[in-house]
């Protein structure tokens, strides 16, 4: 194959979709309407589908992973919005170290885990 891929856009459902495009929107990404069931919300290039449908062992299951250039600064931004307070079921931990970099974890209201992570060699 010879091809130069632009970007990658996983599907991710909700529980309850009205309050996860609010907790998208609350977080920074830029929301745009596709259908009445399903929007893409994006940040630069960067982008998901959230979907109205939920499976709960899909969203048990559903993880994914957003490199951010200052662990650090990303994590107060973070703390700063006060998610935790305002959306029911959203949990967030706090820095780790590994290897291979550092990372932080956030369950949206849904249960989808993501993790925001920085790399030791960029």
């Amino acid at each position: 194959m010879n091809h130069k891929a632009i970007s990658i856009r996983p599907f991710i459902g909700a529980k309850d979709y009205e309050l996860s495009r609010r907790f998208y929107q609350d977080l920074g990404f830029e929301e745009t309407i596709l259908f009445h069931d399903m929007c893409l919300f994006k940040i630069d290039q960067i982008g998901f589908y959230l979907q109205k449908a939920y499976v709960q062992d899909w969203i048990d299951n559903s993880m994914i992973f957003l490199e951010v250039d200052d662990i650090d600064r990303y994590w107060k931004e973070l703390l700063a919005l006060d998610l935790t307070t305002t959306y029911q079921g959203v949990k967030l931990t706090p820095i780790r170290t590994y290897d291979w970099g550092r990372e932080c974890f956030m369950h949206d209201p849904s249960g989808i885990l993501w993790h925001f992570g920085q790399f030791n060699n960029r």
